[in-house]
């Protein structure tokens, strides 16, 4: 059996009962059940259509994610998380860099090394290295001016949490942000690169090992190893191609407002909802959500 999971943008809302019942009535589906009104609703199937993509497309168009997912073992008992422009809205190299006055040049570097279309160590290094002379309070205040959380991220944390689950925070950025972010939102534990400073200035290095695409995978190995779960109770979330070993090998992998190339590899895509859309494929209610 499966599931299919209809959300939007919660602060726009704006589900329409007629597409939920519609859609229902042309696959067959079960009952419709609203986990928060106008705004995501689910029906059982007994199979996966043959027209989903055709469907997916349509629904797009409408501001709607329709997700569909394997009923049994929809719960997952961990999370494994991306950090930049995951569960914060920024990059946090590239405002780094933006205080060094070579923001455009390292955001041009971030995005196409985030689409898959450079090597993910190589564009670090270089990044990081044109950060060298930059005062290291910087970060300081780059976290407390602007850094901003995802919507939904908190309420996802508590809600998985209050649930008895497991949550590790893994980024190719640095501990400097990811220590802050983890205590901000509530997770278990993270892992990150370690910026290099000598004399309060970064050095324009990065400690070794690079923790890179591979890092995350072995995040999920490792970590599920150690807690005694299989990847299948996890649900990993990420935007760039070097999430994408995670998102492909936990349970369920979501690619939440990702870049292109890396949503086509992935079956569960998010785009207009926020990090509740990841309650919402698995079950939850609104209702359920912790305060």
């Amino acid at each position: 059996m499966f599931t299919v999971v209809l959300l939007t943008n919660p602060e726009k809302r704006g589900l329409d009962p007629a597409l939920v019942e519609s859609l229902r009535n042309a696959w067959g589906g079960g009952d419709a059940l609203w986990l928060a009104p106008d705004e995501a609703a689910e029906f059982a199937l007994a199979q996966r259509p043959d027209n989903l993509d055709q469907v997916w497309q349509s629904c797009q168009s409408m501001s709607v994610d329709l997700v569909i997912v394997p009923t049994e073992g929809r719960r997952k008992r961990m999370l494994l998380a991306d950090m930049d422009s995951t569960m914060i809205q920024q990059e946090c190299i590239d405002e780094l860099a933006d205080e060094a006055g070579v923001g455009e040049r390292v955001k041009d570097i971030t995005a196409r090394a985030m689409n898959g279309e450079l090597d993910f160590d190589g564009a670090l290094r270089e990044r990081v290295g044109l950060l060298k002379g930059l005062d290291a309070s910087v970060i300081d205040q780059v976290l407390a001016n602007r850094i901003t959380y995802m919507p939904g991220g908190k309420t996802l944390l508590r809600t998985m949490n209050a649930t008895g689950g497991h949550a590790a925070l893994v980024s190719g950025g640095f501990t400097a942000f990811t220590q802050k972010v983890a205590d901000a939102l509530g997770f278990h534990e993270n892992r990150a690169n370690t910026l290099l400073i000598e004399g309060g200035k970064l050095t324009g290095e990065i400690a070794q090992p690079i923790l890179g695409k591979q890092a995350k995978v072995d995040a999920l190995e490792q970590i599920t190893a150690r807690l005694g779960l299989s990847k299948a109770e996890v649900i990993a979330v990420g935007d760039g191609a070097n999430d994408l070993g995670m998102l492909t090998r936990a349970g369920l992998g979501v690619a939440l407002h990702a870049k292109p190339s890396v949503a086509a590899q992935c079956d569960v895509r998010v785009n207009f909802g926020d990090l509740t859309a990841l309650l919402y494929v698995q079950g939850y209610a609104k209702a359920d959500f912790a305060a």
